[in-house]
């Protein structure tokens, strides 16, 4: 790839340094220019440049509307080069009350609405400043910040605004840029001030002090801060974290002692419709089987109105279920990643934040002084002047009528600048009365106070926060919690507590037949079938396991490997196909077979036993699988393999080995464990284990033979002790050495 220099050299460089250069360029021009707030004022530069055309336009919360497009086309045509429509999006999200928390917009006509509709076109609002934005803009002209180049030059933008209001806490923003991100959620601006106050006065105060100031997030559309206070202290001291919201909601009771719940505020940036659709499709899916029913009664105020199948749902247990299966709750995250003074991305605590921003109203300060200052000097070097000639007016008034060049005579003559001379020579007739001069006089001498008070004020930087504090406490009185749009909106809440869901609010019970074929297919027959003959397989395949249960019921599936897995009966598929294969379901490996499939009882336990005669006792508890992947529990390898899983509801054990000897042995001889190989059960020269059953003593062994069962109580001859080799069975003992 070749490269120009301005001198018209062309040189090749390397493609990769090329483009790594380009690269780089963009992605600074995206962090700095389009993404990322400045945390001075809490504006991306679309949103300043908004601001700062509709102050040119004169749009003040006095004056009158103007058209959005022909703001859109200011902003557009003088200082941000992007299309209208990017522009126009910026503006409405200004504009629309549930989406800042502090409009900066008066918008007139549709900008939208909570349900996610789109505003209407830019030709049909109109638009103007709100008292906020002035706030924002106050004394832009005065020479409080520093202005840049528009993109052609032909104007000036401002770099950052005087922001007489903490926007970035306030309003909060969002951002993606190259390779880094922002998301800062909105804050009540009263308690804003309250924290900014507190660190003029305790400069070294720590953020949990801070957050007993700002106790988390205020959002426009309400609704419940459920965080825990620990969880926000970390958040806001590394700038990282996130909050969980919960639609706010009350009980009305209804005639006949039945009642029904209506939620009154939704977590912000949830759009209405599409909550209302995903509570419908898991109505329709059976997923929420204590509500009958939600209707939309939304006016202008939010009304969702939850029915419950039943009067004796508790309201808690039905909610709890919303909360965890849509988006009645929701998280916002916290990334206070934004530019600093120096345009700097880094992401700041909450303290950092709230330092910055004091740190650039004591630097507005300053700034405004000076130009106060400035502006003064001018004035009374004018006033100076004027007295000079009230005490020589007549000769004024010679030299103006006889002299050709009167301003240099004036200069030299009475000492006088430039400025002054020419302020004398401009005077009209009217400003020689005595009553005029009075007035000058008192201007100059109230100007000169002034200016003693400034210069003053610029020597003394404890006066200067004392009236930083003050602007604060204006702000606070001008938008804080007295004012209709002051007030905390988002109620803060205990965390919720472990509220126990059964899982028929999740899904409904109903009895299923859990079929299995031998080659591994499996699925779930509605109803609980009586005979096994009703059952149809592939060809070539036959029935293996058949076992009632309920769609409630957690299914553990015990393999030739050694792991155990679990699914719920309700995941399963319908019983009108041939069903899906479980090797699928959960990647077990080919070379391996299902041992035992059953309906998960946490309270039992299982014995379990591999092909080389080992094996152990373990709760059925510790062997659900939470994973796809499965949980190892017996541990075999090589051409060993996991060949047994029994219940234990007895108190004897008896094992019969590929050699057809049997051995009874007690259960006490046996180890509970969690995992692992386990002991040895029964010794083998030659061979392995075949099976093995636990049964109640004094009830007998018992085995199948043909239809009947037949029952051993005299088992002397084959007691022994656990890893004894055994004897033969009793005759009438099965030739495949199963016990069923």
């Amino acid at each position: 790839m070749a490269k120009v220099f301005e001198s018209g050299e062309i040189r090749p460089v390397p493609l990769a340094g090329a483009l790594g250069e380009r690269y780089l360029s963009y992605a600074l021009s995206t962090i700095m220019s389009r993404s990322l707030p400045d945390v001075r004022d809490g504006m991306k530069p679309v949103h300043r440049r908004l601001l700062y055309a509709m102050r040119e336009l004169k749009l003040d919360p006095s004056s009158g509307f103007k058209k959005c497009a022909r703001i859109v086309g200011d902003v557009m045509g003088k200082f941000h080069p992007h299309g209208d429509a990017a522009i126009y999006d910026a503006m409405v999200r200004l504009a629309q009350d549930f989406a800042a928390r502090y409009p900066l917009v008066d918008g007139q006509g549709n900008f939208g609405n909570i349900d996610g509709d789109n505003p209407a076109a830019m030709r049909y609002t109109e638009a103007r400043l709100t008292a906020v934005a002035n706030a924002l803009l106050d004394g832009i002209g005065e020479n409080t910040v520093d202005f840049r180049e528009t993109y052609d030059g032909e104007g000036e933008e401002p770099v950052v605004l005087p922001a007489g209001f903490p926007n970035l806490l306030a309003n909060g923003a969002t951002g993606i840029a190259v390779g880094m991100a922002t998301s800062i959620p909105p804050h009540n601006v009263g308690e804003i001030c309250d924290a900014l106050v507190h660190l003029i006065k305790y400069p070294n105060a720590t953020v949990p002090k801070l957050v007993d100031l700002i106790p988390g997030p205020d959002f426009p559309t309400g609704g419940v801060l459920v965080e825990a206070r620990d969880s926000i202290v970390t958040a806001y001291t590394t700038g990282r974290g996130g909050f969980r919201i919960r639609a706010r909601w009350e009980t009305e009771k209804l005639k006949g002692g039945g009642y029904q719940i209506v939620v009154t505020e939704i977590p912000y940036q949830v759009q209405k419709s599409k909550l209302i659709e995903k509570i419908a499709e898991l109505l329709h899916a059976r997923k929420l089987m204590m509500l009958a029913d939600i209707r939309d009664e939304s006016t202008t105020e939010i009304r969702l109105v939850l029915e419950p199948k039943s009067r004796n749902v508790d309201p808690s247990v039905l909610m709890e279920s919303l909360f965890r299966q849509s988006e009645l709750e929701n998280r916002f995250s916290l990334n206070m990643n934004v530019l600093d003074a120096d345009q700097t991305p880094r992401v700041m605590s909450l303290r950092d934040v709230l330092q910055a921003y004091l740190d650039h109203r004591h630097e507005v300060l300053i700034r405004r002084t000076n130009h106060r200052l400035s502006h003064i000097g001018r004035r009374l070097e004018i006033l100076e002047g004027y007295l000079v000639a009230y005490l020589n007016l007549d000769e004024v008034i010679r030299i103006v009528r006889e002299e050709d060049n009167p301003k240099e005579i004036f200069m030299r003559q009475f000492d006088l600048t430039e400025g002054q001379a020419e302020a004398i020579l401009n005077m009209r007739l009217r400003s020689l009365r005595r009553l005029e001069e009075i007035e000058i006089r008192k201007e100059h001498g109230s100007l000169s106070d002034e200016k003693t008070d400034l210069v003053g004020l610029l020597g003394d930087e404890g006066r200067r926060w004392k009236i930083v504090g003050g602007q604060l406490s204006d702000i606070k009185a001008a938008f804080g919690p007295k004012t209709d749009i002051g007030r905390r909106r988002t109620k803060i809440g205990d965390p919720p507590s472990d509220v126990i869901i059964p899982l028929e609010a999740m899904i409904e019970r109903e009895p299923v037949t859990v079929i299995c074929s031998d080659k591994g297919w499996i699925r779930a027959a509605k109803g609980h079938l009586q005979e096994p003959n009703d059952v149809k397989y592939k060809e070539g395949d036959q029935g293996r396991f058949l076992l009632h249960a309920e769609t409630t019921d957690k299914l553990l599936i015990f393999a030739t490997n050694g792991r155990f897995y679990s699914i719920g009966a309700d995941r399963l598929p319908g019983g009108r196909g041939h069903g899906e294969p479980l090797r699928l379901m959960f990647d077990l490996p080919n070379d391996h077979d299902i041992v035992a499939l059953f309906v998960h009882q946490p309270d039992r336990k299982l014995l379990l036993a591999s092909s080389d005669g080992r094996g152990f006792v373990v709760e059925e508890q510790d062997v659900y699988a939470q994973t796809k992947a499965g949980k190892q529990v017996l541990n075999v390898s090589g051409e060993n393999e996991a060949r047994v899983c029994r219940f234990v509801d007895g108190d004897t054990v008896a094992v019969v080995g590929e050699n057809r000897k049997l051995l009874v042995f007690d259960l006490n001889d046996m180890p509970e464990m969690a995992r692992g190989r386990g002991v040895i059960l029964q010794r083998y020269k030659d061979g392995g284990l075949s099976d093995i059953t636990v049964f109640d003593k004094t009830v007998g062994l018992q085995w199948r033979m043909g239809d009947r069962t037949r029952t051993e109580t005299d088992l002397r001859d084959w007691a022994g002790r656990r890893a004894q080799a055994g004897r033969l069975p009793p005759r009438g003992f099965p030739r495949n050495n199963k016990f069923d």
